[in-house]
């Protein structure tokens, strides 16, 4: 893991951004050893974070991009000009723009069914499949479980019992979030296996997201589960990482502004916010701080400087509380931070680097004009 003396050492401004490449490399390799011993290919869901230098690093290694919306759709296909594959599944396709959708994507996997009968007709040249929903949920959280009940996200396998709508060429399937085995995905594929069968003329099977490969030890499972489907099911079998890619490569940087006693306990004040990374409060997350010292006899609460009293990062341990000045760095905020972060009360976004071998290079820095323009200034 990239040291936080070394960040703080390389990157001048605060709060930052940074994406390291040798670890997003080193985060593929098991994944090109599943593709290998497999022959499936990889997509990259950039919905975890679409960093166009990423995506072009990315261009060269996997086999195409799977997107969510005709943002990320035009987004990835000026990136790859016209190489690779580029998937797309989304509960909210919109009419209006069906038929450009249809003309960047090679795949589309409908929501529904009302949503299939509705549009796929309106446009040609992909490849049609259903997201379907097998009923099996993993997550201990609802929130991020997308076989809940009342679940929007995929067709209810239950109505797929007679067989698949005519023209149905692929199956897309997700099912979890931040795995470390594969035991979910053997369970879904045995659930599934009514459909999967050769006479329903499958071409291609997305195995979706949700694992991070690079914490599961044994690779034989899934690499023995492809095979089967490729050579019992389907021609071609995709999985598409997001988190398992930059999760643990992101890091964010920030630099300590205040320091003071409340009610008996030191409060830090930061220059960065949970509104940087809403997924801390979303989720309640305690993101890891490279800082902490867990045998430490000190504890401080990291707090965000925004108005929201519940801004806050957590509380720490350390052996010396960190003085006004100091930076901090978290790490593990590759996946789902920079994408969903915002300038509540007028902050502005972090910086952004970009670390490639030894160095770090400023990609972008967010200023008054990009707060302005967002607001009609």
């Amino acid at each position: 893991m990239t040291g936080a003396d070394e960040l703080k050492r390389r990157v001048e401004h605060s709060p930052a951004f940074i994406l390291d490449m040798p670890q997003v490399h080193a985060n593929l390799q098991p994944l090109q050893r599943i593709k290998q011993a497999s022959g499936c290919r990889i997509l990259y869901s950039m919905k975890a974070l679409p960093l166009v230098p990423l995506l072009a690093d990315l261009k060269q290694r996997v086999d195409g991009i799977s997107v969510s919306s005709l943002f990320e759709a035009r987004l990835a296909n000026a990136v790859l000009g016209g190489q690779g594959s580029l998937h797309l599944t989304t509960p909210g396709l919109r009419p209006e723009e069906f038929a450009e959708l249809g003309g960047l994507c090679s795949h589309i996997s409908f929501n529904s069914l009302p949503q299939y009968r509705r549009l796929h007709e309106s446009s040609a040249g992909y490849s049609k499949g259903l997201r379907v929903n097998p009923k099996l949920s993993f997550a201990d959280d609802e929130r991020y479980d997308p076989c809940r009940k009342h679940s929007k996200l995929g067709v209810d396998i239950a109505l797929l019992q007679q067989g698949l709508p005519a023209g149905i060429e692929g199956l897309h399937i997700h099912t979890v979030f931040g795995q470390t085995d594969f035991q979910p995905l053997q369970a879904v594929i045995t659930e599934l296996k009514p459909l999967l069968t050769p006479q329903s003329g499958l071409k291609w099977l997305n195995l979706g997201g949700g694992y991070l490969y690079h914490r599961i030890a044994g690779l034989n499972p899934i690499i023995e589960a492809i095979r089967y489907l490729k050579t019992h099911i389907a021609e071609q079998v995709y999985l598409e990482p997001g988190k398992a890619l930059v999760g643990n490569a992101g890091y964010l940087l920030t630099t300590v502004l205040d320091s003071f006693d409340s009610d008996g306990k030191t409060v830090l004040v930061l220059d960065s916010s949970v509104n940087h990374h809403p997924e801390i409060f979303e989720y309640r997350r305690r993101p890891l701080l490279l800082d902490e010292d867990i045998q430490g006899g000190r504890a401080a609460i990291l707090a965000g400087s925004t108005c929201l009293a519940g801004d806050i990062f957590g509380e720490y341990r350390f052996d010396n509380i960190p003085a006004v000045g100091d930076k901090l760095v978290f790490a593990d905020v590759g996946a789902y931070s920079l994408i969903k972060a915002q300038r509540f009360n007028g902050y502005a976004l972090p910086a952004v680097y970009l670390k490639q071998n030894d160095e770090c290079g400023l990609l972008k820095q967010d200023d008054y004009a990009e707060y302005s323009r967002q607001w009609l200034g």
